[in-house]
């Protein structure tokens, strides 16, 4: 495996559903990305809007204290960048993405100066200057 300690990646939302709720067939990918931060092998964060948006989607699948419990371990594994008005105005104004979300996970991912930005709709992200890279690429890469 090659030296990725400074690479720096941004997760997107879809991979951590996949993590927490072991969603198949994605959920051994994205185990072994979030393994690759928890051991520090690669920098990786989430923007904090998807901390709204777990919440939000895993209420049908988890209990408030299961949902709680597993965000709170996600902000232990992952640095956290924070949306402000210069980001959403950035994102608005940003013709590249149709998608204002997207736009704004990779304003996050330009914040955190990463990478790529690990995600499984690679397609919402071609328009932007950050890499999008799916996780069975990335883990690719870092084997090669």
């Amino acid at each position: 495996m090659k030296n990725m300690q400074n690479t720096r990646v941004l997760i997107d939302t879809n991979i951590v559903i996949d993590y927490i709720m072991d969603r198949e067939p994605y959920a051994n990918q994205a185990e072994k990305v979030v393994e690759l931060c928890i051991g520090k092998i690669i920098m990786g964060c989430i923007a904090a809007h998807t901390i709204l948006n777990l919440h939000y989607v895993l209420r049908k699948e988890l209990s408030l204290k299961e949902r709680k419990d597993a965000i709170l371990k996600i902000c232990k594994v992952f640095t956290v960048v924070g949306i402000d008005a210069v980001k959403i105005t950035s994102a608005i104004e940003n013709d590249n993405f149709t998608d204002f979300e997207d736009c704004l996970q990779s304003e996050c991912a330009r914040e955190f100066n990463a990478n790529y930005i690990i995600t499984r709709n690679v397609k919402d992200f071609k328009n932007g200057d950050i890499k999008a890279i799916e996780p069975s690429e990335f883990l690719s890469i870092l084997e090669a």
